[in-house]
């Protein structure tokens, strides 16, 4: 500590400090951070510790960043270097883009030959070329991997190795293993045999979802399956507390963030996927789930009720698929976006003007984007569900008692009658729904767009025709 003092470096931007320019590289940061995912898709961490930013402001970071890391578990967790952006944070926000896929393909060609020397081509050595920790001066880290434990415990890992670099620049200087010996410890045979003997990947591993209301019901049901299948989730909701609470059940910040949304704000939907950049890298699966149900004949209805009902569903759709569309056009690598529409969608319903109508505005949204973003690999597909009530936000709410009323049932077996005029005679639940979710996006079905599934249990009058 003593002889470390005084090292020659920069001045350090971060926080509030941040002039505009470099806030909206952050910000941005799903723009660029899937740099690290074109061999193999991977999951992203974010890290703008002191030590960190104390280290990217050192002027001689550029050259120990190149020389790579000490330790045998340092290099198996962070690669042969990190990618290291040489622009400063003010840096207009293409020119860092376009010098950050400069930069990976400079990284390609180096981890290739570097593997090249060392192994034959056909060897399991020839792995993805893509970096695992990449720096951005002024800005902070962002580490990868296969999920997002192991993206963190890979910044963890590479937080280390600064402290290495720091202390031996310190008293001395600092050196890197050999090369040759970085090989022999990366694919060492009980390496290899661990590699062989490692389950195979859950279907939507190292994706990244945003499920919008998500905070209950069918939203909550939906994430707790992503969740499960492999995928991360970005539990947004207009009610914090029911969103932080999601999250926590969904496994914590290595599986779940929560995030607060009002889906009629612009604002707090871009805020939403920046939030999701920073914690997992990116988007590439959106379910728009988030509304609310106005129940009243025709001349109960009011211009209020109207304009409330289609601000939330339909403009509320629009715009975070607008956001999504944006994100994933941006990172190149496809996505899905999947529409919670209805039954009410093609069923036309007593007492139900606004609601029925705003699904069939989000049941075209589907048709229409799905013609639109296919040439960008982005498939939009939605889900026509019918009477869930058990566990249902909006049911809760009061729709299920004006519901009730209308057919003239007691609201307890509302379930029940919905189940009886199926032609299955079944109970529709969220878990359903999310079944559906997850079998439009975890792999089956990559050459379907522009589909709606009905689960509905059966409801003759609302086949799709």
């Amino acid at each position: 500590e003593q002889r470390g003092q005084g090292r020659p470096g920069t001045a350090r931007l971060q926080g509030d400090d941040l002039p505009q320019d470099a806030r909206e590289l952050l910000g941005a940061v799903d723009v660029f951070v899937q740099t690290a995912s074109r061999d193999r898709p991977q999951v992203g961490h974010f890290n703008d510790s002191e030590v960190v930013l104390d280290f990217l402001a050192s002027a001689e970071h550029p050259r120990l960043a190149a020389l790579g890391t000490s330790c045998p578990d340092h290099f198996l967790r962070t690669k042969v270097r990190p990618l290291v952006l040489d622009l400063p944070p003010t840096a207009p926000l293409d020119e860092a883009v376009a010098r950050l896929k400069e930069l990976h393909a400079e990284y390609r060609e180096e981890y290739a030959a570097y593997y090249r020397r060392h192994a034959e081509p056909d060897s399991p050595a020839m792995r993805g070329a893509d970096p695992a920790i990449v720096l951005i001066p002024g800005i902070g880290m962002f580490s990868f991997g296969k999920d997002k434990q192991t993206a963190r415990v890979a910044g963890e890992f590479y937080v280390n190795a600064i402290n290495v670099m720091r202390g031996a620049e310190a008293v001395s200087s600092y050196a890197p293993i050999e090369e040759s010996e970085k090989f022999r410890i990366e694919y060492w045979a009980l390496e290899e045999a661990k590699l062989q003997r490692m389950p195979k990947p859950k279907a939507l591993a190292t994706r990244v979802a945003l499920v919008t209301g998500a905070g209950s019901g069918i939203g909550k049901a939906i994430a707790h399956r992503l969740v499960a299948e492999g995928a991360c989730v970005v539990v947004a909701d207009l009610n914090t507390e029911n969103a932080e609470a999601v999250a926590e059940e969904l496994g914590g910040p290595d599986k779940a963030v929560a995030v607060t949304v009002d889906v009629t704000s612009e604002e707090q939907i871009a805020e939403a996927f920046r939030a999701a950049a920073l914690a997992f890298g990116g988007v590439d699966l959106v379910v728009n789930n988030a509304g609310i149900s106005i129940s009243k004949p025709l001349l109960e209805t009011s211009a209020k009720d109207w304009d409330l009902q289609h601000d939330i569903m339909a403009r509320g759709s629009f715009l975070v698929s607008r956001e999504a569309a944006r994100v994933m056009i941006a990172q190149e690598l496809g996505g899905d976006i999947v529409y919670i529409a209805s039954k009410n969608a093609v069923f036309a319903g007593p007492n139900n003007i606004a609601y029925s109508a705003t699904k069939a505005d989000q049941a075209h949204q589907v048709r229409l984007l799905a013609a639109e973003l296919g040439e960008h690999g982005i498939r939009v597909n939605g889900i026509n569900p019918d009477g869930v009530v058990r566990g249902s936000g909006i049911f809760a709410g009061g729709w299920g008692a004006k519901r009730a009323a209308v057919y003239g049932v007691e609201e307890e077996k509302l379930g029940e009658f919905y189940a009886q005029r199926t032609i299955l005679k079944r109970e529709v639940l969220p878990e359903h729904v999310a079944n559906a979710v997850f079998a439009l996006t975890g792999g089956d079905l990559t050459h379907t767009t522009g589909l709606h599934i009905p689960v509905d249990a059966g409801v003759a009058a609302a086949f799709l025709r």
